[in-house]
């Protein structure tokens, strides 16, 4: 394939996974409803663990991995799986939906700056008006969505310092990742993660499996959790290790508009929310965005 076609197909992939991650925390909702946060999160790594144990076979080509790699996966592990998880799912139980869009319109400007801080990428101003109209995307999607009447006011702040947090780790995330693809396979990366996360938060779902009611789960919810797993665990981390191979964090930093996009489309579609001229100009603004980020540059003739 050209190389066209080979950065096509990476775009692609960022913007799948991306995609599915806004999915999955929207339907995390009833999860979140039916089964305790620890005991959802340990679930997921297991399940997600039984899926790919083969891909924890080093291939013959690949390298040993070093103490900086081993640290770095630990790292991805614990701020892209175990923080991410707890901090998004703690932080939507207790925040409105337009605060929370509108805090996650910041991944992508966080992404930016800190490839631009570790790994010393250099970021054209097209990335930076892409980053922008990202944000403007997801701040008009946020303020046109309904407040949750349900939140306790006194602890709105606590929602949103917790989802301001994912934030950060799903852009340390973008970053770490981008290191590990230069060394390791995106598939065993995924794996290695996944079991250091089942190991985090092992005594905590343990803890909290032993007082927990499973009979009183609906078959529905349990269907939900194996989707939720395998979106989480393996798919959107392996189709973003993918797409990281070929594309640097700071561009790559812009798909994660599709975070909440998805999540709002999820909104619309599965449970019959509204969509205004508000919103309709917002994904405008978020597709405005990606089409900054991703379409060719043409090099100036210096003749």
């Amino acid at each position: 394939m050209s190389p066209g076609i080979h950065r096509l197909h990476a775009y692609a992939c960022l913007a799948l996974s991306m995609a599915l991650v806004g999915s999955y925390v929207a339907l995390s909702k009833p999860l979140v409803a039916a089964i305790p946060v620890f005991l959802l999160a340990w679930l997921r790594f297991g399940i997600g663990g039984l899926a790919m144990l083969h891909w924890l076979r080093k291939p013959a080509e690949e390298k040993a991995l070093t103490p900086q790699t081993r640290w770095l996966l630990f790292l991805e592990s614990f701020l892209g799986n175990f923080l991410f998880s707890i901090c998004m799912l703690f932080g939507v139980s207790m925040t409105s939906a337009v605060s929370a869009g509108v805090i996650m319109a910041s991944i992508p400007a966080v992404v930016a700056m800190m490839s631009w801080l570790f790994l010393r990428e250099h970021i054209a101003p097209r990335i930076w008006w892409a980053v922008a109209c990202a944000a403007l995307g997801i701040a008009l999607l946020g303020l046109a969505a309904p407040q949750d009447v349900g939140t306790p006011s006194d602890r709105v702040w606590l929602g949103n310092l917790l989802v301001f947090g994912a934030v950060l780790c799903e852009s340390a995330y973008a970053v770490i990742g981008k290191k590990l693809t230069g060394v390791m396979g995106p598939r065993r990366i995924t794996a290695i993660i996944n079991l250091w996360g089942f190991a985090l938060i092992t005594p905590l779902g343990l803890y909290m499996a032993l007082r927990f009611e499973f009979s009183a789960v609906r078959p529905g919810i349990w269907m939900l959790l194996v989707f939720y797993s395998l979106a989480a665990s393996v798919w959107t981390v392996w189709l973003w290790m993918t797409g990281l191979k070929l594309v640097p964090a700071a561009r790559a930093g812009v798909f994660t508009v599709m975070l909440p996009l998805s999540a709002a489309l999820v909104g619309v579609v599965v449970l019959g929310e509204p969509l205004g001229a508000m919103q309709i100009a917002a994904f405008a603004c978020a597709l405005a965005g990606v089409l900054l980020a991703t379409l060719p540059h043409r090099p100036i003739d210096s003749r």
